[in-house]
């Protein structure tokens, strides 16, 4: 019997008193039965709306009806044919503003949990499964992939399927990019994606670490080395600052260097690991999006009292996900909209004392839709705090751009790409993700990650073919 309830299958989640505390994973996902009983409210509607949400194109009633039916290796089986990291996506992608804004369930009520049913099944899957072994056979051609963040290790493990040989070169010391040192513990569990990057190993992906393309070495003595393509997905890691007085002041964090310390460096282990990171009694985190939503949670996790997001705009135009959103309210994070800092003040020996704000009111809508923020004139005030992390956006890294010939960039540091095939200025170098657009979301870069690989594989049999030719 189908389910007809109006409401989603209730996920259960740490209170939030106790979790505010801890850096586990706030919520705990579905059991067998739960996911059953969610599954069963799918209507199965033939014209299938909501794959047209999913950058990936899963199949998504098919993965559900296997689910409903309790087929859940099945259903994982399915996930995986379209996407090469389901425990990831199911618990960061903004499936309400993608696959589940299309689902006719959410006409009349909440859409199915479309989310929380491809996290169950990658969940599933690695608790009562081992890996299969899927490695193609080689075609002898090697590609090489810069970053291994979501764009940067779908296109590898794309590729590896092709039976290319690819080779990952990460500049940290683990990969995972921004899985691994942008998203908090209690929201990606850092086991859980390296289980994700071991499935890719398994195809034959081989991940260097500890290689900053640009320095160690640049792209044109990679194809030197043999590789006959390369894919850029090096994200957006470089911070963007406010620009106003005291930004230099010690107590001030960029989002990135914050949850950096965090995530990839177990600063919330300290002393058990040794990367320490201060936070005040009273934080101030300035933005709107899930990256402020994280550091706040984050410093509220590490102790502090009051946590203040200071946005410029209202809460109607906050990008961030209505439930990191709602996690972050029951979790104490006090919310101060239309405000907007001008200046970070300082004590004598240099440490963060306080933040001037201006109150604003909105105005006319801007390029983005929203509508603009207009500061109130004599409406200054001070926030006493300790501690400031920006959090307004972050630009690509320009490494591997500065360092190379013939790759045309866009004014802000974006490289400008062939949109339907990810192609460069550069012959033989793709790129996609966060490194072409700015920060967006973990599944947008896996699409751009996915095409990528498939312009590649055109270009290589493409180039394989002329080379007969002229033999």
């Amino acid at each position: 019997m189908p389910n007809m309830s109006l409401n989603k299958t209730k996920m259960p989640e740490q209170d939030p008193n106790v979790r505010n505390r801890n850096f586990f994973e706030v919520a705990l996902g579905y059991t067998e039965e739960m996911a059953i009983e969610e599954a069963k409210r799918c209507l199965q509607c033939k014209t299938k709306p909501c794959i047209e949400g999913c950058p990936v194109n899963i199949n998504i009633p098919g993965f559900i009806k296997l689910v409903a039916e309790g087929r859940f290796e099945e259903a994982y089986d399915l996930v995986r044919e379209s996407n090469a990291l389901p425990a990831i996506c199911g618990r960061v992608c903004p499936q309400e503003t993608q696959c589940e804004m299309f689902c006719v369930r959410a006409k009349k009520g909440e859409a199915v949990g479309i989310g929380r049913l491809e996290r169950f099944v990658a969940d599933w899957y690695l608790a009562n499964r081992k890996p299969k072994d899927e490695k193609a056979e080689s075609n002898g051609i090697k590609v090489a992939v810069i970053g291994s963040g979501p764009a940067g290790l779908t296109c590898a493990g794309e590729l590896a399927k092709m039976g290319y040989d690819v080779t990952v070169f990460e500049a940290f010391h683990v990969p995972g990019g921004v899985l691994m040192y942008g998203i908090p513990e209690f929201r990606l569990p850092k086991a859980l994606v390296q289980k994700e990057i071991d499935v890719l190993k398994r195809l034959g992906v081989e991940i260097k670490t500890n290689m900053v393309i640009g320095k160690v070495l640049s792209l044109d003595e990679l194809f030197e080395e043999g590789f006959e393509a390369i894919f850029i997905g090096t994200g957006a890691g470089l911070p963007n600052f406010l620009g106003i007085p005291g930004e230099n002041l010690n107590g001030v964090y960029s989002a990135n260097e914050f949850l950096t310390r965090i995530n990839l460096m177990k600063a919330y282990r300290f002393p058990e690991c040794d990367t320490p990171v201060k936070v005040g009694k009273n934080v101030a985190v300035v933005g709107g999006g899930n990256v402020a939503m994280d550091a706040a949670r984050s410093a509220k996790r590490l102790g502090a009292e009051n946590v203040y997001i200071v946005y410029r705009r209202s809460e109607a135009e906050m990008p961030a996900r209505v439930e990191e959103v709602h996690h972050a309210r029951e979790e104490g994070i006090i919310f101060r909209f239309l405000t907007n800092p001008v200046r970070i003040i300082g004590t004598e020996d240099g440490w963060v004392k306080g933040m001037e704000c201006i109150e604003m009111e909105l105005g006319e809508p801007d390029s983005s839709g929203r509508r603009r923020p207009v500061p109130k004139e004599g409406s200054n005030f001070i926030i006493d705090v300790d501690t400031v992390i920006v959090a307004i956006g972050q630009s690509p890294n320009p490494l591997v751009t500065s360092t190379t010939r013939d790759l045309e960039t866009n004014r802000w540091g974006g490289i400008v790409v062939d949109e339907k095939t990810g192609a460069t200025s550069k012959p033989g170098v793709f790129a996609g993700g966060d490194a072409v657009t700015g920060a967006a979301t973990v599944i947008l870069a896996m699409g751009a990650g996915k095409k990528a690989a498939k312009s590649i594989d055109r270009y290589l049999k493409s180039k394989r073919e002329q080379s007969q030719e002229q033999k």
